[in-house]
């Protein structure tokens, strides 16, 4: 008889027997600030709005470890989560269901109003898992493009200067104007989200966020976000809407002299949306410079709002939401949130 139960301190060699076969520094990073946070005990007796931390749950069959899932809130008063990670053995699509059934039920009788999560386009058993079995709804995609040459480019270091929380409110309005007007009823974000707070160094990555700002009459043009989880690979993800040109290539020679003072040597990588007013655009730029895309992600939703217009292995454990800049191991098989 399988049981689902939060993850204690005590499930962490077992845990780690189940994904030891990753043997990427990525996990180990999972497995210490997520999984096994000191402050996660406390975190579950929380209320859903006070909520900041991610919650993870076993699926246990009497002593066996089946699987696990990883649920993350946001950090906006009315409540939307994610679910960032799920591993569960192969074949084993009931248990897989179940887990995910689980933390919607869970999480919506709390308040949520949406849960979402991100599958890569090469598991398209665990999209169809969560369509067909799980009540998500596909809306667009997320892609990661590896920056592999670049050329440094002169840009005035003027533009850019570090982010403020007095900013929270401009950058908001900047990222939710950039959204297609179909996805804002899903999509959209608060001023408290784009926050800096006072929990930040509890999580399990890094985030260097700046702001880009027009010199002559102050104004607000773009932001830039810069994370890293394992310290090795840098994701930029830019806020810009369509109305303001931009120089790209300006915003990745900034990324660039900022992630050198960090790191000497690094993977450089940038995310683009299709649900932005940009995506395509960033996507044909990026393909004509020849960057290379390394992950694509259908993004799901399981929510009360709707959209109102649609876009036209194996291994032993199939898991859900880690980027690996290499190719996937033979073994497994990876989607990610970065």
């Amino acid at each position: 008889m399988t049981k689902i139960r939060k993850l204690y301190y005590f499930d962490k060699k077992n845990t780690q027997e189940m994904i030891s076969f990753l043997n990427n520094n990525v996990y180990d990073t999972y497995i210490n600030h997520i999984m096994f946070n000191p402050f996660i005990p406390l975190h579950h007796l929380l209320p859903l709005k006070f909520k900041f931390l991610p919650e993870s749950y076993l699926l246990k069959d009497k002593k066996e470890a089946k699987g696990l899932i990883t649920i993350a809130p946001s950090s906006c008063h009315i409540k939307k989560m994610e679910i960032q990670k799920l591993l569960f053995e192969e074949g084993a699509w009931e248990e897989a269901v179940e887990l995910v059934q689980f933390v919607v039920s869970k999480y919506k009788a709390m308040g949520a109003v949406s849960i979402m999560v991100k599958v890569d386009d090469y598991l398209p058993d665990l999209l169809s898992m969560f369509v067909s079995k799980c009540g998500f709804s596909q809306i667009s995609y997320e892609k990661l493009w590896r920056v592999n040459k670049f050329t440094q480019t002169d840009y005035d270091k003027k533009e850019f200067r570090e982010f403020r929380n007095s900013d929270a409110q401009l950058a908001a309005n900047l990222y939710n104007e950039a959204l297609l007007p179909h996805f804002r009823p899903l999509l959209s974000k608060e001023v408290r989200e784009f926050k800096e707070t006072l929990f930040k160094g509890l999580s399990y990555y890094s985030e260097y966020k700046y702001i880009i700002e027009d010199k002559k009459s102050k104004n607000i043009t773009g932001a830039i976000a810069i994370r890293t989880s394992d310290n090795e690979n840098f994701v930029v993800d830019i806020t810009q809407t369509g109305w303001i040109e931009i120089d790209i290539n300006s915003i990745i020679a900034f990324a660039t002299d900022q992630i050198k003072k960090r790191k000497k040597r690094f993977g450089l990588f940038i995310k683009t949306k299709r649900y932005t007013n940009i995506g395509e655009k960033l996507e044909k730029q990026f393909l004509e410079n020849g960057y290379e895309c390394v992950q694509n992600q259908a993004v799901l939703t399981n929510s009360s709002a709707r959209v109102l217009k649609e876009d036209e292995k194996t291994g032993k454990y199939t898991v859900l939401n880690d980027f690996y800049p290499t190719s996937p191991m033979p073994t497994t098989k990876v989607c990610n949130k970065l």
